[in-house]
C-alpha cells in the first residue's frame, strides 16, 4: 500500500479556506498525489498539534492567523525572508528530519501585482496601511523591488516606527501614524490591517492616492472589501484584494514541498468566476 504524501493548512479560525482547494487544483495540474486538509487549531494547541502532524508523516504545512509567529518560533531554521519577518507560514519537513520554516506571503504579494496586474513597484511611492504581523511578512519582498519609498502608517506609531527599524537596513523605509498621512501622496497603497473586511478603515485623508495610482487589499471575500470600495471611490487605477495573493502564495509553497511550480492564472481564474457567479 502506497502512503499518500499529506499536507494541512493550521489556522484559527480555518473552515472558510480556500487553500485545500487551491492545492487539490495544483496536485491536479501538474500531476502530483496528495492530500491536502483544514484543520482548526488554536494557538494553545499549535505545539502539540504541529508535533503530531509530522509524527504521524506529514510533510508540510501552512499556518495562518493567528499561527505565524508561532510557527516562526517551532522551525528548526527559516528561510532569509522568514528571518526578516519574523514569521512563517509554510512548514516543510527535510530529508534529514528537521523543519523548516519560510514565509512565501511577500513573494506571492509581489507576484501578483507585477505578472497579474502590471502594477510596478520600481521607483514607486508605497504606503503599506497597519504594523502588525500581515505587514511584517510582505516588507521584505518589497524592497527588494527598489521603491522610491516605502511608508509604514498605524495607529499607533511607535509599532510603525519600530517596525520600520527593524528594516531600515534593506532599504527607504519609515513608520509613522495615521496623523501624519495628511499632505502627502502614494502611486500604491497596501492595506495589511483586517479592519476592511468588518466595514471599518483607518482614517485616510483626501488625495492620499496619487493621480494612477493603485489600491490593494490583502484581505478577501466574495464581495469588494472596505478598502477596495475606498480605492475605487479615490479613483483608483486598479483596486484590487488579495485573492491573487492567496493563491500565489500557495503556489509556492507547493514549490517548496515538490519541487514543482504549478500555474497560478487558471486557478485565480476559476476562483474568481466562482465569487462572481
Amino acid at each position: 500500500m502506497t502512503l499518500v504524501d499529506r499536507y494541512a493548512v493550521f489556522g484559527h479560525p480555518i473552515k472558510h479556506s480556500k487553500s485545500p482547494r487551491i492545492h487539490r487544483l495544483f496536485a491536479e495540474q501538474t500531476g502530483q498525489t496528495l492530500e491536502y486538509s483544514a484543520q482548526e487549531v488554536p494557538a494553545e494547541q499549535f505545539q502539540s498539534s504541529v508535533a503530531a502532524f509530522f509524527a504521524e508523516g506529514g510533510k508540510g504545512l501552512n499556518c495562518t492567523v493567528p499561527l505565524k509567529e508561532l510557527a516562526w518560533n517551532y522551525a528548526d531554521s527559516k528561510t532569509e525572508r522568514a528571518q526578516f519577518s519574523k514569521a512563517v507560514n509554510t512548514l516543510a519537513l527535510q530529508a534529514d528530519g528537521s523543519i523548516l520554516g519560510d514565509n512565501t506571503d511577500g513573494i506571492g504579494l509581489v507576484t501578483d501585482l507585477l505578472n497579474n496586474h502590471a502594477i510596478p513597484l520600481l521607483g514607486m511611492r508605497i504606503l503599506i496601511l497597519g504594523a502588525g504581523g500581515a505587514s511584517r511578512g510582505i516588507i521584505g519582498p518589497i524592497i527588494e523591488q527598489s521603491p522610491q519609498t516605502l511608508v509604514i502608517a498605524n495607529r499607533t506609531a511607535d509599532k510603525a516606527s519600530q517596525l520600520a527599524d527593524e528594516f531600515h537596513r534593506q532599504g527607504p523605509i519609515t513608520g509613522y501614524g495615521y496623523e501624519t498621512l495628511e499632505n502627502k501622496q502614494f502611486d500604491l497603497i497596501l492595506n495589511a490591517t483586517s479592519a476592511s473586511l468588518s466595514g471599518q478603515l483607518p482614517p485616510l485623508p483626501a488625495g492620499l492616492l496619487a493621480s494612477g495610482g493603485n489600491c490593494y487589499d490583502l484581505a478577501y471575500g466574495n464581495e469588494p472589501t472596505a478598502f477596495v470600495r475606498w480605492g475605487l471611490e479615490n479613483h483608483a487605477a486598479k483596486s484590487l484584494d488579495g485573492l491573487g495573493m492567496l493563491v500565489e502564495q500557495a503556489a509556492e509553497a507547493f514549490f517548496i514541498w515538490r519541487g514543482v511550480r504549478p500555474k497560478t492564472q487558471p486557478v485565480i481564474e476559476l476562483l474568481n468566476s466562482e465569487r462572481q457567479s
